[in-house]
Parts: structure tokens; sequence; C-alpha cells
């Protein structure tokens, strides 16, 4: 592969890159009242384009009572609801299917920590025997199945019984799947089929014995509506990512103090939202002097809030500031990157610059489509993962050839 070209301009993402992801907040919103899992994400994009959410990121309503009731009904789409278990339905499907006809191809625990080694399977794998007289042999059973040990029997095992594979085999699969008494229970003097009296041919075919089309007909009821509270979700977002991120804000305050000579031209480009008039949320989070130590959990309790500048407005941390919400259209529209690009060109010159291409610019960003689309218009990119933001810093120290750590972080993370 070809080495990177050292950029001329960095361009950062402001949520899940410099603060805390509002991703986040979601989950634990998600978890705190038994939402289904991806459930929000997943309401707000069969929103797109026009949905509350994606309207007000592109400044075209109000953050008012009509925004928030237009929200809440997004979030109580029944539409949105009946596909998304639909679509729930047809992943399980084919996780069984992966499970009974190519164990392998699931990912850790079971094949890469069972099949990769020839030892037993981890604590986390669902077949796995408690810890207590683990070293142990097992007491042999009737109808017992060997844990598997390896490839073979790791195949041979979900052949036998797929529910030995862990979550979201066993636990989602099995959770939510409802078969009809009939089709579940068969009459004493017809037992259940076995893999072994199955014929080749069906296995050839990819057909699942098991889970057979006539349980496709037992369609499990569909959960009730979430009664999600739209406005208490939002703020629960916005207050999380009101703490700046504690590897890539005293980066980002490092490149700023960076020699003129070394520095790169800094931009923002972020999908935001407009708070009203005089509301403290308009101001971006300052790092507290704390943060050059070393970090570890961010924190989110009051204290660890009372840091935060109200004071501080965001556009002094960069050479230019594209607003979702002032500029009428959002990532990962196209034209959003063009007019970064175009404002850090026009910037680059007005300061005795020679000029900056989409290829000059690195781009920062969590989610995978707005980094897709500042690749197609020629910029390099680099993913920052949550949780895992330490490693996008060090590939900006490598791209950019500076030092964006105290030794003390740097030691820490070794």
């Amino acid at each position: 592969m070809a080495p990177r070209k050292a950029p001329k301009a960095l361009l950062f993402d402001i949520g899940g890159v410099c603060v805390l992801s509002p991703l986040q907040a979601i989950v634990e919103f998600e978890q705190k009242h038994s939402i289904p899992a991806d459930w929000v994400n997943f309401a707000i994009s069969q929103q797109n384009p026009n949905g509350a959410w994606q309207r007000l990121e592109r400044g075209e309503i109000k953050m008012d009572k009509r925004f928030f009731s237009s929200f809440n009904a997004d979030l109580r789409n029944a539409a949105a609801w009946q596909k998304f278990h639909t679509s729930r339905k047809k992943d399980q499907g084919k996780l069984r299917s992966t499970a009974l006809h190519s164990p392998s191809t699931l990912g850790d625990p079971v094949s890469l920590r069972a099949e990769h080694s020839e030892t037993e399977p981890t604590e986390h794998d669902r077949g796995a025997r408690s810890d207590e007289g683990a070293h142990e042999k097992p007491k042999e059973k009737a109808n017992q199945i060997e844990r598997p040990e390896g490839k073979s029997k790791l195949r041979d095992a979900a052949l036998k019984n797929p529910s030995l594979l862990g979550d979201p085999v066993s636990l989602r699969a099995e959770n939510t799947t409802v078969k009809s008494e009939s089709a579940s229970v068969p009459p004493p003097e017809a037992p259940a089929p076995t893999p072994t009296s199955l014929s080749s041919e069906k296995l050839s075919m990819g057909e699942n014995p098991i889970y057979s089309s006539s349980d496709e007909s037992s369609v499990p009821p569909l959960p009730p509506l979430p009664n999600i509270d739209g406005e208490a979700l939002f703020w629960a977002m916005m207050d999380h990512a009101r703490s700046p991120d504690p590897y890539v804000f005293p980066a980002l305050l490092r490149l700023q103090s960076a020699p003129a000579s070394q520095r790169p031209l800094l931009g923002a480009l972020s999908n935001t939202v407009i708070f009203p008039p005089g509301h403290p949320y308009n101001r971006l989070p300052s790092v507290p002097a704390s943060s050059e130590s070393t970090p570890s959990s961010p924190s989110s309790s009051p204290s660890s809030r009372s840091s935060v500048s109200s004071n501080d407005d965001p556009r002094t941390h960069f050479d230019i500031f594209i607003a979702s919400a002032e500029v009428g259209m959002r990532k990962p529209e196209p034209r959003i990157y063009k007019l970064a690009a175009e404002k850090l060109d026009e910037h680059d010159k007005q300061n005795g610059g020679s000029g900056v291409s989409p290829e000059d610019i690195l781009f920062l960003d969590d989610i995978g489509e707005n980094l897709k689309a500042a690749r197609d218009m020629g910029m390099q990119t680099i993913k920052v993962q949550n949780g895992k933001t330490f490693r996008a810093v060090k590939e900006l120290e490598a791209a950019t050839g500076l030092e964006l750590m105290n030794e003390k972080t740097r030691r820490a993370k070794l």
C-alpha cells in the first residue's frame, strides 16, 4: 500500500471524536429502559432524510415542543417497529443456518477462541462448565452432549444442539422465537428428528432440518411498541456529549499550540443542532487542566462536568467550522464535504498558502458512512472507535509527525 500523504489540513467531527459519543448514551438509555438494542438508531434512520432528527440537524426546524413531538412520533412509528422485528427475525434465521452448516464462520468467542486453539472453550462460551470442577472429568449423563474442544467437535455439537453456541444464536433467537405447540412438540410415537437421521441430500441443499419451513409459519407475536420519552433521550445524548474525549481533545489542543511551520490547518465538520438562544450547550466543553494527566475512564459525574467552561466558543479551536444546522446540509451528503474542502482551501490561500485539495485533508469521524463519503471525495480518513480513541490519536501522530500525547499518558497505554 502506498504511504499516506502528509495532510495539510485536519478535519474533525465533534460528537464521538472531540467529545464523547452521543451514541453511547443511546446504548445506555436502551439498557436502562429495557428497549431492544439498536431500536432507537433504527427508528431514526428509517425516517431519513426527513425525520425530525435529520431536519433538526439541517436547521430546518427549531428545538421546541413541535420538534420533540415529531421526534417522539418517529420513535413510536408502528411500521418501523414491524420492519425492525422482521429484519431481526431474518438475521436470527441466518445465524441458525450458519450455526448448523458452518459453525467456524461464527466469530469470537465460538470460532476465534475455541477453534483457533485446541484448548477447552472459555467461560464466555455458552457450553462452558462453571469454574467449580472445571478441571475434573465430567460425569456421564444420559443424553448429555460433550463440550466441543476443537473444530470437529464444535461442528458436531452445533449439528446436535445449536443452542450451545452463544449470543445471539441461543439468547436472542431462542428467547424471541415462539413456536406453536403442534410444531415444537412431537407426538410421543414420533420422536423429534436428530441430525443423524437426516438425509445428506437435505444438508447438501442447504436446508435447515431442525428449523424447518414449518417453523416460519409460527411467527412470534410483535412485542408492544416501546413508549420512549424522546425528550429525555435527547437530553441524555446531549449531556453525554458535553464531556471531552480524554485523548482526542487534548491532542487537538496540542495541535493548536504547535509551531506555525508544523501546524496543519484545523477544521471541524459536524452534524449539529441549534440550541435555544442563551442555552449553555451552545458552547463546546473545554478540557480541564487535569486532562493532561493520565486519562482513565471518562467521568460523567457532576463534579467532572463542573470543569466545563460555558464561555468557550467551539470555533476558537478551529480555523474553519462547518455546522450542519447552520449550512442546511448534513453528513454524509457529498456537498457538505465539498463545502468543507472549499473553506479550507480558501483559508489557506488567504494566509499565504498554496491551497488545499481534498487529497490534502485527513478527516476523523466515528461513523462509517461519513468516512466513506469523505473517501469518495478523495480525503484521507481515520476511524475513531468508541472506547478506543487512543488508537486514533496514535494514527494522527503517525500522519502528522507530531507528538500529541504527554509521556505519562503514552506510558499508561503501553
